[in-house]
């Protein structure tokens, strides 16, 4: 079933119920907002609709006819209050963050993407990058222990081709899907930030996808970048 939300005298939506769920517990959608369905004959609080209270609310009018816009995107009146109770964005600027995992032999990246991934997760729960990210290195870890019997091989006998175990084709299968899981996750970090940018926090943003693809993380954190000078100055698009 989906709602209709109003405050103000505008109307949002439709969401579904999890939506609401999940919009409440950000602070997009106050509880004291009026939403109702095609069902429902009054408009309730959305406290009572979600079942946060116990104490009945008295039903609230209809919001007036002329109210019939509807937004794809949650309530945004509270703007200034909403944009500043999100933490920004990890501000790491990307050369930086290139010049680091260059020095780290790219162990870097790895952890720069789970700490980019866990903000996302705080300001759009929705996000699933972060165990995206999680398989993928779980992925390379194993891809890289069945390396080390053969790397050791090698050192030991330098002139003596290193005998590979008939399984370790396997093993090789896994460094890709670590990088399709990888590229699954950018491109979910992709989704999840225009998702909340263009929503809660209403900020002008474009991520180009040929970008993530070929830069990826390295791109995202210039966005980043972009968007943390964009809460600080909003005329700086």
């Amino acid at each position: 079933m989906h709602y209709q939300v109003s405050r103000n005298g505008q109307m949002y939506g439709p969401y579904t119920r999890e939506d609401l769920q999940r919009y409440v517990g950000s602070g997009n959608v106050l509880p004291t907002d009026l939403a109702k369905s095609d069902d429902m004959p009054d408009w309730i609080p959305v406290s009572q609709l979600l079942g946060y209270t116990t104490q009945a609310a008295q039903p609230y009018p209809p919001a007036p006819a002329q109210d019939t816009a509807a937004n794809p995107y949650p309530p945004s009146a509270y703007a200034t209050s909403a944009t500043t109770a999100y933490p920004g964005p990890p501000n790491l600027h990307w050369a930086l963050v290139l010049l680091i995992t260059v020095i780290t032999f790219g162990l870097f990246m790895p952890i720069w993407n789970v700490v980019v991934s866990i903000w996302l997760q705080k300001v759009q729960p929705n996000s699933k990058a972060l165990y995206l990210y999680i398989a993928a290195y779980v992925c390379i870890i194993i891809y890289g222990g069945a390396l080390i019997p053969i790397i050791h091989a090698v050192m030991l006998n330098p002139g003596t081709p290193p005998v590979i175990p008939p399984t370790f084709s396997l093993f090789g299968l896994l460094g890709l899907l670590s990088w399709v899981l990888r590229l699954l996750a950018r491109f979910m970090e992709r989704s999840a930030i225009l998702e909340h940018y263009h929503g809660p926090e209403q900020l002008p943003l474009d991520i180009n996808p040929v970008m993530v693809f070929f830069f990826g993380g390295l791109y995202l954190q210039a966005v980043l970048n972009k968007i943390n000078r964009l809460k600080h100055n909003p005329h700086a698009y």
